[in-house]
């Protein structure tokens, strides 16, 4: 009785002491409940309705000639590049040589795809049972070296300089020099619609260079400050300057409402009904991203 006396003793001033010295009671061990909440699977990601789904890719093969009218080469080489990562097996080649070439070659089935500036005749299509898709309207307009004061004509003074009756700049308001005039040959639709709408089926002056595509045609301009020539409004930029007809400025705002009269379709032809992967690339034109194409280099999609 004395000892358990004694020990309830030094228990107390055990616990005294503990107090005094500023030491905590020891703490009960507690554990952190897990709540239905983190049971639940994760919610799905967010879909970003910015970011275009994944092309489809077609596993079929094959190859694709294409030639003829050189304005329509910018499109065909940037639709090529996009029609090849749905058709990574298919190869495409693309050439110029202007719209007659284009109906030659694709009615005697040398190419897949002829490319026109100019609708085919029924004479054509009979012939060759060609089929037409106009998939882009496109303006020509006489171009002039960007340092060339000129910036508008009559239709009159158009027609009177290509046919070489007007010889001078000083005539029409430019600087005294001789006007060195540039054409295209007589296979190039770009040439058929510019005399039949620009120049009322004028003729050209004897004299006059001739050159073999749009491209080609710009250059020669853009080095010939006293030059002029005629291209697709799809190809006018910093380094050739339009001409305005009869006060109408040549943008494709003009061509689109028609108040710039010179005016074509951009075709592309095939022998008979296109099939296969021809089908595909020429369906891919009318498609919005095809269209968006077509207006990035200077056109109006038709389709």
């Amino acid at each position: 009785m004395r000892l358990f006396k004694l020990a309830i003793v030094f228990t107390l001033m055990l616990a005294v002491l503990l107090a005094a010295a500023g030491c905590p009671a020891p703490e009960e061990e507690t554990s952190t409940p897990v709540t239905a909440a983190q049971d639940k699977p994760a919610p799905p990601a967010e879909v970003d309705d910015n970011v275009p789904a994944p092309k489809l890719v077609s596993e079929e093969a094959g190859e694709i000639n294409i030639s003829g009218g050189t304005a329509h080469i910018p499109v065909m080489e940037e639709a090529q590049k996009v029609f090849a990562v749905m058709y990574p097996n298919v190869k495409i080649s693309i050439a110029g040589g202007g719209s007659g070439v284009g109906i030659k070659q694709v009615g005697e089935g040398l190419v897949q795809i002829g490319n026109s500036g100019r609708a085919p005749t029924e004479e054509e299509i009979t012939t060759h049972g060609l089929v037409e898709f106009k998939w882009a309207i496109d303006g020509v307009a006489a171009v002039v070296h960007p340092d060339n004061p000129v910036s508008d004509l009559t239709k009159e003074q158009l027609i009177k300089v290509f046919a070489g009756e007007i010889t001078n700049w000083s005539e029409l308001g430019g600087a005294d020099k001789g006007i060195n005039v540039y054409t295209r040959d007589e296979e190039s639709g770009t040439r058929k619609v510019f005399v039949e709408l620009g120049l009322d089926d004028g003729s050209f002056v004897d004299t006059a260079n001739v050159v073999v595509s749009n491209g080609a045609m710009k250059s020669a301009i853009a080095q010939d400050p006293d030059g002029i020539g005629y291209v697709s409004v799809g190809h006018i930029d910093e380094t050739v300057k339009g001409l305005a007809l009869d006060g109408v400025a040549p943008s494709l705002e003009n061509v689109k409402s028609g108040a710039f009269g010179i005016s074509r379709g951009l075709y592309s032809l095939t022998k008979g009904e296109p099939e296969g992967i021809v089908k595909a690339f020429l369906d891919f034109l009318y498609t919005d991203e095809g269209k968006q194409i077509i207006t990035d280099k200077g056109f109006i999609p038709a389709g």
